[in-house]
């Protein structure tokens, strides 16, 4: 984990946020992610979707199955995941599996492992492992501390905590 974080990254993790916003607004969990080719050119973007009832709708494991489809192994290779939340053991293994990049992420696991814990609730019924541990080829930045305040808003929202209110 690392916090080197080009000005490019932020922009693209500001855009994630964007689509965690965007699911969120849609009765989803607020995670969204994109694929940014290695010349820079997003190839494709996503939100959560698991309101449907499928928790495996998250938007990295979609990057995931579209890269498989679309992209050469060399260019799967080369490309960078952008994450409003770091993958969970299953993205970050089905990032794996299909090799993919680099992933950048506005904020970790552990902060939101934290973040639930401090509200009194449980996490979700997956173990919250850095993408490292799962995937330890996968070279990782994140997180980002002012977007990652904007993820914690917005997990927030989806429980209905209010920030004011915390100590």
């Amino acid at each position: 984990m690392t916090n080197s974080l080009t000005a490019a990254d932020r922009s693209r993790l500001a855009r994630c946020v964007g689509l965690a916003r965007e699911a969120l607004e849609a009765g989803d969990e607020p995670f969204g992610s994109l694929l940014v080719g290695a010349d820079g050119t997003e190839l494709f973007a996503d939100r959560n979707r698991v309101s449907g009832g499928d928790a495996t709708q998250h938007p990295e494991f979609a990057i995931a199955r579209w890269a498989a489809a679309h992209l050469s192994p060399e260019e799967r290779a080369r490309a960078t995941v952008y994450t409003s939340g770091e993958h969970c053991p299953m993205c970050a293994a089905a990032h794996a599996w299909v090799g993919l990049g680099r992933i950048v992420y506005a904020s970790s696991s552990a902060q939101l492992s934290g973040w639930l814990k401090r509200w009194g609730l449980a996490s979700g019924p997956v173990a919250p492992l850095p993408v490292q541990t799962v995937a330890p080829g996968i070279e990782v930045a994140g997180p980002d501390r002012g977007l990652s305040d904007e993820v914690r808003a917005l997990q927030a929202k989806l429980r209905g905590i209010d920030l004011s209110q915390e100590g």
